[in-house]
């Protein structure tokens, strides 16, 4: 399937909505190691549209993780349920932070499934909330 151009206007509403933060990772774009990009929720190859309400500001590593995926597997019941959505749930109802802010925590099966699938705890993104944390730049309020 040939590649959507999504227009900068709604790209610039995707971003700010988002704050400029990987709405999965939490890691922000101005200081991320990777590009970000729009990341369709639900995938159009699965009939998924390119409006507002499906679309979330991602950086590059959760999005190539994410992929066409909706659903992962718990790693803790070993039962497939949704990933996160972040048009429809909240970020803190299903994940958290350790006590030193680096590694994402999950709350939910729905966390546990999305912070495995979508490696929210790969070495740079750790290395990078690290970072951040030193500086008081992290966790995003």
């Amino acid at each position: 399937m040939p590649s959507e151009k999504i227009p900068i206007a709604m790209r610039r509403v995707v971003a700010l909505r988002a704050k400029n933060y990987c709405e999965y990772c939490r890691c922000p774009e101005n200081i991320g190691t990777q590009g970000f990009t729009i990341e369709h929720i639900k995938p159009k190859q699965a009939g998924g549209e390119t409006v507002l309400e499906n679309l979330a500001w991602s950086c590059f590593g959760c999005n190539s993780h994410k992929h066409t995926k909706t659903f992962a597997i718990n790693p803790e019941t070993k039962l497939q349920v949704k990933l996160f959505n972040p048009r429809l749930q909240v970020w803190s109802e299903h994940f958290g932070w350790n006590n030193d802010f680096t590694l994402m925590v999950a709350r939910t099966d729905i966390g546990k499934a999305t912070i495995k699938a979508l490696i929210l705890n790969r070495d740079g993104v750790v290395n990078l909330r690290r970072v951040l944390v030193l500086a008081n730049l992290h966790p995003p309020s």
